[in-house]
């Protein structure tokens, strides 16, 4: 076993308080200003994915090694202490026992069980999109992955919502917007948990302090769907109707219940953890005694495979292990940026911008979200990125955690499927292609024709925005509130 010092000789000793660089404040952004030009990059080049954020962001740390004036190993010390910092520990945790919730959930069948739900009500058009809309956002909501949504729902429910009239725009838009739904206000979500510890605030209260946000938004989305969603080219195709019915079962709704409970628990105040452990065990053991799938789908032993231990547990895990890292390394990234003191000459600029004035204040850190997450196309990332500034702006005037963490969620939650250069819009789009093989019928849709109907997104940056400019919600801290 290594001894201590054994470990402070590899790591370069102490905590390093402060670092100083060449060209300043600024050149202690450097890693992070490469990693933002980075992931802007690849997303205009359309090759953006997790694994080549990761390289952008060891390649930005590496670079900010040449700038710095301190001495390298002051350097390497203190992008060990931001890697120490304790947000992204939490952060992977609560992701890896989510993933594992998310991919059970999926397993015990439930997005046929919604799917099937939307074809025995015998909507049609419009109201198929509306329908489809709700059903994304609850599922999106039960499992915490926006990104999980849009692969399953445009497998399934877009095809079958062309099938009966619905407009190919607004049926992917309705996917999206559902994605975004549940992205925003799943207590199991990747953008959820990070909004909350970043802010140092409570998941199932960040969850309830945010449900006004979220259903302010959809109430309207909704009526816009059944409104303008139908006018399909296809209405009434029975081949086409058929061949989708041939995938979908009520079975899985089951798997509602196990959702609920993790909801219940979450906002009862059991942390969350101990929420998803219940939640992954109820799941379990529900599709063991209902026999709904063998278990060997949840956990199997392959040795004839590469990763050997293979199923739901393990996909649920590994989904997030770029991520994961992606995670510790902006975190590090942003650690160096308050040692070589960015942080005090942004926030000082901006203090001098905003005075005395909380509104100023919650317009420069929904300006903040917006900026980075126009720019980086994985959500998490770009949450992560903005959230020292919010944290640091939001602590000075003493603003909410909950509204904190809500002014950095929704912003992010809503753009990250509304540009065409984003990863899940993306990700639909190729989706809904590789089903042409299978559906000569089917039509895709641009991403650049989408964005403009991803109502749910649009409105969540509207509310956010029209909450800053006129203070509705917001709570200081000290006080009871839901910020």
């Amino acid at each position: 076993m290594p001894k201590d010092d054994d470990i402070d000789k590899a790591t370069g000793g102490a905590t390093v308080q402060s670092l100083e660089f060449r060209l300043g404040a600024f050149g202690a952004a450097i890693p992070l200003l490469f990693f933002v030009i980075w992931a802007i990059t690849i997303s205009v080049l359309q090759l953006s994915s997790e694994v080549g954020l990761v390289l952008g962001a060891i390649m930005g740390l590496t670079l900010g090694l040449f700038f710095s004036k301190s001495k390298w190993e002051d350097y390497a010390q203190g992008l060990f202490d931001g890697l120490a910092q304790p947000v992204g520990v939490i952060a992977i945790v609560a992701w890896f026992y989510a993933g594992m919730f998310a991919q059970v959930l999926q397993v015990g069948g439930l997005v046929e069980g919604l799917v099937w739900v939307g074809s025995i009500t015998g909507l049609s058009g419009g109201l198929f999109v509306a329908m489809t809309f709700l059903l994304s956002a609850t599922f999106s909501t039960a499992v915490g992955t926006g990104y999980g949504t849009v692969v399953a729902f445009s497998t399934l429910m877009y095809p079958s919502g062309i099938a009966v009239g619905a407009d190919p725009l607004f049926m992917f838009a309705a996917i999206l917007a559902g994605a975004v739904f549940g992205d925003n206000l799943a207590p199991v979500s990747d953008t959820t948990i990070v909004s909350a510890v970043t802010q140092d605030a409570d998941v199932p209260g960040v969850v309830r302090s945010r449900f006004k946000y979220s259903i302010a938004a959809a109430i309207p989305t909704f009526l816009l769907f059944a409104i303008f969603g139908g006018g399909g080219g296809v209405q009434g195709d029975q081949a086409a109707i058929g061949s989708m019915a041939e995938s979908i079962s009520p079975d899985g709704l089951i798997m509602l219940v196990p959702f609920s409970l993790v909801l219940f628990l979450a906002l009862r105040g059991h942390h969350l953890l101990t929420s998803l452990t219940w939640g992954i065990v109820f799941a379990i053991a529900l599709i063991a005694i209902l026999n709904i799938k063998p278990l060997t789908q949840i956990l199997n032993f392959n040795p004839e495979s590469d990763m050997i231990v293979e199923g739901a547990l393990v996909s649920g895990i590994t989904s997030y292990f770029n991520m994961a890292v992606l995670i510790l390394l902006i975190v590090a990234a942003s650690h160096l940026l308050k040692l070589g003191g960015t942080m005090e000459v942004i926030t000082g600029a901006m203090i001098k911008w905003i005075k005395n004035s909380v509104r100023k204040a919650e317009i420069a850190m929904w300006s903040i979200v917006a900026l980075l997450n126009s720019a980086i196309t994985i959500n998490t990332a770009a949450e992560i990125a903005a959230a020292p500034f919010v944290r640091e702006l939001g602590t000075r005037y003493k603003i909410h955690r909950y509204r904190r963490a809500n002014m950095l969620d929704a912003i992010t939650s809503a753009l990250g499927y509304i540009f065409p250069w984003g990863a899940p819009v993306l990700l639909g789009w190729s989706t809904i292609q590789s089903m042409q093989e299978q559906y000569e019928w089917l039509p895709v849709v641009n991403p650049t024709a989408v964005f403009p109907f991803v109502f749910q997104g649009w409105f969540l940056v509207i509310i956010m925005l029209i909450a800053a400019l006129t203070g509705w919600g917001l709570r200081y801290e000290g006080k009871n509130g839901d910020g």
